[in-house]
């Protein structure tokens, strides 16, 4: 959802982690330059889990679990992609799935390992709010 007058966009997010390696899923969206977590805007009516569980289905062809989602939390930044506006994301961790393929508007994904120096092509809601609260969780 885009909030016009505040110019805030809400999104619903998911941290995935390679069943391997332990690195994040980022992904980058067809016409942009910026990764970030996999997920998106609500439709009207729908809840945040559920959002991103169709998110991750249309982007990813992966099915979650509901039940195994985990709110990491509500965090906002400067959106990535869409200068002038904030991104409102609520986040969720997920236990992690096996992730090969992108599929619908995602273009790239890419495994990152969150505990070296995160690069410049990452969104800042990743950067600045995400990383920091899964490591400060454990997660």
């Amino acid at each position: 959802m885009i909030d016009h007058d505040a110019k805030r966009i809400h999104v619903s997010a998911v941290v995935l982690r390679h069943p391997d390696t332990g690195h994040l899923l980022a992904v980058r969206k067809r016409g942009t330059s910026m990764l970030m977590q996999p997920g998106g805007k609500p439709d009207p009516g729908e809840s945040a889990v559920e959002a991103a569980v169709r998110e991750i289905r249309e982007e990813l062809s992966v099915e979650l679990d509901p039940a195994q989602m985990r709110l990491l939390g509500v965090f906002e930044a400067p959106a990535a992609n869409e200068g002038g506006y904030a991104v409102r994301g609520t986040v969720f961790t997920h236990p992690p799935v096996e992730v090969t393929a992108p599929a619908a508007e995602i273009e790239e994904i890419r495994w990152i390992d969150d505990r070296g120096p995160l690069g410049a092509d990452l969104a800042p809601l990743m950067t600045t709010q995400i990383v920091p609260a899964l490591h400060a969780a454990g997660v």
